[in-house]
């Protein structure tokens, strides 16, 4: 491939005063095991980490900007975003699914399987991640009357834009495109088979995003995405499309996150007779009165409440992780020391 405008990229000046003397800047397009595909103004290239990162176990993900030197990656520069999860499975670590985004797509299809619990969890996730949150409901032309579904989702998506859009005929998705302004990133998030790649497909003109075959009751296709990749569209913008998430654990998300996916609950809080009310039993609860009422809608009250059970236990979580990392410094210092004084 040819080189590449970093200015298309999204390179600024702000990113120019963070690259190390002697680097040459580049921006991550794909991960693979082992190795990434980096863009930059020469070429685009595979690239790998040198010995002391991979023993750092340096992050780096799609749109990450990197400082390149030697064929290999020297140095991730600071994000300006970043949407991380905790990574599938039973351990506790952080996985970045996209790095430097400016506008990250929920994407999820109209119909039975619509679940407006999980695209809270996915707001509270996108808006600490720094980028800013958008619905995509796709698939819309299975249904002759979908805005139910859609009320139900803008009831949950308080002050976030929602759209309705067909891959098949291209409702909406010429609108859904203009939102990527030239040098904007975005990234598709949502499950498997919910019309990402397809979408994607339908944005660059050619079928670059495998989709399996067709089902009778899948029109779209089911995309078959197995790694984060970044692609530049015609007229300007880059998308990154992202494999199906069958699950999206929160990681080190702060009151931030949950406030602005619940504001509506927030604002109810503040009208609580004790500015320390747990919502649970005390007298003159607002937000337990609005649940009574019929205000809150008792599955959104819950959802709250579960969420931020999860972000204390994952607060604990790390509480823990970083004391066993003190201590694993505090051996490896002790140790240094030891052989410094045998060596005397």
């Amino acid at each position: 491939m040819p080189g590449f405008d970093l200015g298309t990229l999204g390179w600024n000046a702000e990113f120019a005063e963070q690259l190390e003397p002697g680097l040459v800047p580049g921006r991550v397009a794909a991960a693979h095991r082992g190795a990434f595909d980096v863009w930059t103004e020469a070429d685009a290239v595979r690239a790998g980490l040198p010995g002391r990162l991979l023993h750092d176990r340096i992050d780096v993900a799609v749109g990450d900007w990197v400082g390149m030197g030697d064929g290999l990656i020297r140095s991730v520069l600071p994000r300006r975003s970043a949407i991380v999860r905790n990574a599938a499975g039973l351990t506790t670590s952080a996985q970045t699914l996209a790095a430097n985004v400016d506008i990250a797509f929920v994407v999820s299809s109209l119909g039975p399987d619509l679940e407006p619990r999980r695209i809270e969890r996915y707001l509270v996730t996108i808006w600490e991640s720094g980028a800013t949150p958008e619905i995509v409901l796709t698939k819309a032309d299975r249904l002759e009357d979908p805005w139910e579904l859609v009320a139900e989702v803008e009831a949950v998506a308080l002050g976030v834009p929602v759209h309705t859009v067909s891959a098949l005929t291209g409702q909406g998705c010429d609108a859904l495109r203009a939102r990527i302004a030239d040098s904007t990133t975005a990234v598709l998030l949502g499950s498997s088979g919910v019309g990402k790649s397809t979408l994607v497909n339908r944005w660059l003109g050619s079928d670059v995003m495998a989709t399996k075959e067709t089902r009778e009751d899948d029109d779209e296709g089911r995309h078959t995405t197995s790694h984060r990749q970044m692609l530049v569209l015609p007229g300007g913008g880059l998308v990154i499309d992202t494999p199906g998430l069958r699950e999206l654990q929160l990681w080190d998300v702060g009151e931030a996150g949950l406030d602005a996916t619940f504001s509506d609950v927030e604002e109810l809080a503040a009208n609580c007779r004790f500015a320390d009310c747990s919502h649970e039993h005390e007298p003159d609860c607002a937000v337990l009165a609005a649940v009574q009422s019929g205000e809150l809608p008792e599955e959104r009250f819950h959802s709250w409440r579960k969420l931020q059970r999860e972000l204390r236990a994952m607060a604990v979580r790390h509480d823990a992780l970083l004391r066993k990392a003190e201590v694993r410094k505090w051996k490896l210092r002790a140790r240094e020391a030891q052989a410094r004084t045998r060596l005397r």
